[in-house]
């Protein structure tokens, strides 16, 4: 399992170089110019020139560009050209916010659309599966923005039940509306994978042998229909999770939570170089780790995959 493990990571280096080229080649094809949105339309050349020296900005392209390499191998993301603080520690300092929301969404959307997904496949051709298919529909069609507001729109000035938008104290009734927004496309996609595979499962010779043996028609849909059709759940769960983590950008500037995303976005907005480059790696790093943690847990959930370096 270890050498698999080193292998995947040393396997990631090439790819995270060629995403820190291309995305560095991309902010320099952006229109516009960052040092004359920090100096303000009325600044002179020579105060842009000035600028423009401190940030390293006046050298040419290729010189920029191994300039951040060698800060990446000490460690370091850069600074912010707005704020001048360490892109690495806001990241540390958004990132809890971030993962309290996606932990919460993810949570939401697993037992949320397995639960629905099992129910449309063991009531298959009724109006359970009819409701079950319509919400999986819509839950997949609704913008996330019309939906966050909507729900904010209901349940905070309607019903008065959830604050509308902040973070407030840390309280969990602040993180329900965005949880649930950010969730529902998940929840709607996990219930239909999860309908499709039980449906394969259930037609399995081994669910009319538990059946024949006795056994109760939850344990039989439990522990054996679900349990062999987990695999392709995960594989989403676990994509939507590592998603989730790189930032929410419509979910955290509508509900206001302060998080990578909006952290992402002010960075986009102000063409904040360091900032893109630090988001952009680390959802990177964030993607690679879930997609390698999903590749674990399949040998886990299946005896029949193996995964290479396990034996």
């Amino acid at each position: 399992m270890f050498l698999y493990i080193a292998k995947r990571v040393l396997l990631f280096i090439p790819t995270l170089l060629g995403i820190t080229l291309i995305t560095f080649l991309l902010m320099q094809a952006l229109p516009g110019d960052p040092v004359q949105g920090m100096a303000g339309e009325r600044a002179n050349p020579e105060t842009l020139a000035r600028i423009r020296a401190e940030l390293g900005a006046d050298r040419p392209l290729p010189l920029q560009y191994f300039g951040y390499l060698k800060l990446l191998a000490q460690g370091e993301l850069g600074r912010s050209y707005y704020t001048n603080r360490k892109v690495a520690d806001d990241l540390l300092q958004k990132f809890p916010n971030t993962l309290k929301l996606a932990v919460t969404a993810i949570l939401f959307a697993s037992v949320g659309g397995i639960l629905l997904g099992t129910l449309s496949a063991v009531k298959r051709g009724t109006t359970w599966d009819k409701i079950a298919s319509v919400i999986s529909v819509g839950g997949i069609s609704i913008p996330v923005f019309w939906l966050g507001l909507t729900l904010m729109l209901i349940f905070a000035l309607y019903l008065r039940w959830l604050p509308p938008s902040g973070m407030g104290n840390g309280a969990f009734a602040y993180l329900i509306l965005p949880a649930m927004t950010l969730g529902a496309y998940s929840l709607a996609y996990i219930a239909r994978i999860t309908r499709s595979s039980m449906i394969d499962s259930l037609s399995q010779p081994y669910i009319a042998t538990a059946r024949a043996k006795g056994l109760s028609e939850l344990t039989v849909i439990a522990k054996h229909a679900l349990k062999n059709s987990l695999i392709p759940i995960v594989t989403v769960i676990g994509l939507d999770l590592g998603s989730y983590l790189n930032g929410a950008v419509l979910t955290e500037t509508i509900f206001g939570w302060d998080g990578i995303g909006r952290y992402a976005l002010d960075g986009i907005m102000k063409r904040d170089y360091p900032v893109i480059m630090g988001v952009v790696l680390f959802g990177a790093v964030v993607f690679v780790a879930m997609n390698l943690l999903v590749d674990i847990t399949y040998r886990y959930l299946d005896p029949r995959v193996r995964v290479p370096g396990t034996e």
